[in-house]
């Protein structure tokens, strides 16, 4: 067993690997990449499996040179630690840094104080490590959320986590003293594998408050923002209706204009009530599309409870937070959320210099091969959840997965084991991939999840 420590520009990141000779042959090759040679990638497969799925079994480990303690909570893996530093909405020329760039010049010059200076302040350099209690309770997420499940979250333990979305650091930018800002970064979510999903994404939260004097301007003195009432479906307790029906005519519009923005004059869209824990009332913001209703963003009028909590109770404020990706792909006709993280320069040279990006439309070259699909079924052990399978067949295969589908659940009458089938769909970015290749692969990830989780295969 050997200890490599690999630094590059998205920092340090220690990492155990059983190497052998055959390692020499292909150290100088980026592994994780999805330009290797077919001989290659049957080496990698076969030789260069990860010792360790997770790194729940280390005492510690180490983000950004800060280290963490572990425990039975544990469940972030090298591969979604690699993406740390990434920082995709920082890149120029990037589309996700220029659709975040787009965003941000619309708020700057929409939104302006005396002598044009913007009331909108960004952060988007936040670590992406925080808190349960920043992710979660500060956001007044109850305690039994299904949304706090290991299976939905990569847990660094078990009051350490990657931040599940950007609202992770809205209390503590309004208690800093902000009313009005834009926040951008990188958020990880264990989630199923196609073309339209991917464990790290890239969200915006906005946030803006009004004091009394803010919101009702030159109206009646009489007016209030706050009352001792009842939660009725159009407002909170302690909100009057005038108050909540100014905020959220000041959401919307600031939404609708934005999305005019970046799509243009005249698209068809509607409001769709919903629900969150951290608003209320909340929405859904769906823009028609290519002839479908496309759900854009969340949004609603802050729970007073997180101003209050946060130092701003003379104040009341909206939210809305919104996926980069998913507008991109839209935008730019980006038919794989695989595409963001290529570092091909076929991908790259065509968002490069562009002026008009909002007419901009990817020419791909997604190989035209059709997938190479391969079932694995095993008999599943307790706890088991799907996305655990997904995390390692990313670790295991990269990015040559283009699809993962739980395809067949079958229930043994006598014993009550539980199996699960699921098909594995294998296409390169760009160039054609042979079975052998791709069953070394997938006998990679056979021989992994035994050792990972003791299942019994069906193989």
């Amino acid at each position: 067993m050997v200890t490599c420590l690999c630094k590059n520009r998205f920092g340090m990141l220690m990492v155990k690997w059983k190497i052998d000779p055959c390692m020499q042959a292909i150290k100088s090759c980026n592994v994780g990449s999805l330009g290797l040679s077919p001989s290659l990638l049957r080496t990698y497969s076969q030789n260069l499996q990860p010792a360790k799925q997770d790194v729940k079994q280390e005492k510690s480990v180490s983000i950004k040179n800060i280290n963490y303690r572990t425990d039975e909570w544990t469940n972030v893996t090298p591969k979604i630690l690699s993406h740390i530093g990434r920082n995709l909405h920082l890149q120029k020329d990037h589309p996700i840094c220029l659709l975040k760039d787009l965003i941000v010049t619309h708020f700057y010059s929409k939104y302006t104080r005396s002598r044009d200076r913007p009331i909108f302040a960004v952060s988007d350099n936040l670590s992406p490590v925080v808190s349960t209690h920043q992710n979660f309770d500060s956001m007044l997420i109850p305690k039994d959320h299904v949304s706090r499940q290991k299976s939905d979250n990569y847990y660094i333990n078990s009051s350490t986590m990657l931040r599940a979305h950007t609202s992770a650091h809205e209390a503590d930018l309004i208690r800093s003293g902000l009313d009005a800002f834009l926040t951008v970064g990188d958020v990880y979510r264990r989630d199923a594998i196609d073309s339209s999903h991917y464990p790290v994404f890239h969200q915006m939260e906005g946030v803006r408050l009004f004091t009394k004097h803010e919101l009702f301007q030159n109206s009646d003195e009489k007016l209030s923002l706050f009352e001792n009432g009842v939660e009725l479906p159009d407002k909170q307790s302690g909100h009057t209706l005038e108050a909540t029906k100014l905020v959220e005519f000041s959401l919307k519009k600031a939404l609708e204009d934005c999305m005019e923005e970046l799509l243009g004059k005249g698209i068809e869209s509607r409001w769709v009530d919903a629900y969150f824990p951290f608003t209320h009332p909340s929405f859904e913001l769906e823009i028609k599309y290519e002839g479908e209703w496309m759900e854009m963003l969340g949004c609603g009028v802050l729970r007073q409870n997180i101003l209050d909590n946060s130092g701003a109770n003379d104040r009341i404020g909206w939210a809305f937070g919104l996926g980069l990706e998913r507008i991109a792909m839209k935008l730019f006709n980006i038919p794989d959320i695989r595409y963001f993280w290529s570092d091909r320069e076929e991908f790259l040279v065509q968002f490069r210099n562009q002026k008009n990006i909002k007419n901009l439309k990817l020419k791909p070259f997604l190989s035209k091969e059709p997938a190479l699909i391969n079932d694995i079924s095993f008999w599943i052990p307790n706890n088991f959840s799907s996305t655990d399978f997904y995390d390692l067949v990313r670790n295991v295969a990269g990015d040559l997965v283009e699809n993962v589908s739980l395809v067949d659940e079958f229930t043994h009458p006598k014993s009550g084991e539980q199996s699960h089938c699921y098909r594995v769909c294998y296409r390169h970015l760009s160039r054609p991939l042979s079975q052998t290749e791709v069953s070394d692969v997938n006998d990679a990830i056979k021989r992994e999840i035994v050792s990972q989780f003791g299942v019994r295969g069906r193989w």
